[in-house]
């Protein structure tokens, strides 16, 4: 479990594309995309909370790694449509079972994260439990 499933050469590509795949907004744009294209605008509208400068840094990032593809209307006023490619709609599925992991359990994070904050103290260390000692 310690190593890449991946030769040393594209360990580096493994860990870029988790990283870029693992960010705040790529997983939220690769599962609203799911439904279908979406116009910049209207994928703005069903990504709660994202800017439209991070948008436009994650379709592209997106893009770049093949999860996404941009159709260019020669229309006025210009019309550009998002959607998932093949690969990306292979990874539909990852991301669809990782929503609806975190709706299943986010009373359960909830509650944790409550218990944590409960334990610190003022200075917001969290006291250990109890030490362990090894010889």
């Amino acid at each position: 479990m310690g190593t890449y499933p991946c030769s040393e050469e594209h360990q580096q590509l493994f860990r870029e594309f988790l990283t870029r795949v693992g960010d705040k907004w790529s997983l939220a744009v690769v599962y609203r995309l799911g439904g279908g294209p979406l116009r910049f605008s209207e994928l703005m509208r069903a990504v709660d909370g994202i800017s439209e400068r991070m948008l436009t840094v994650t379709v592209r990032s997106l893009e770049r790694d093949g999860l996404l593809s941009r159709t260019v209307f020669a229309v006025v006023p210009p019309r550009v449509d998002y959607q998932l490619t093949d690969m990306g709609l292979s990874l539909l599925g990852t991301v669809g079972e990782l929503f609806h992991w975190t709706s299943e359990h986010v009373e359960t994070i909830i509650e944790a994260r409550a218990e944590y904050e409960a334990g610190k103290r003022d200075d917001g260390v969290r006291p250990l439990a109890r030490a362990v000692r090894y010889e």
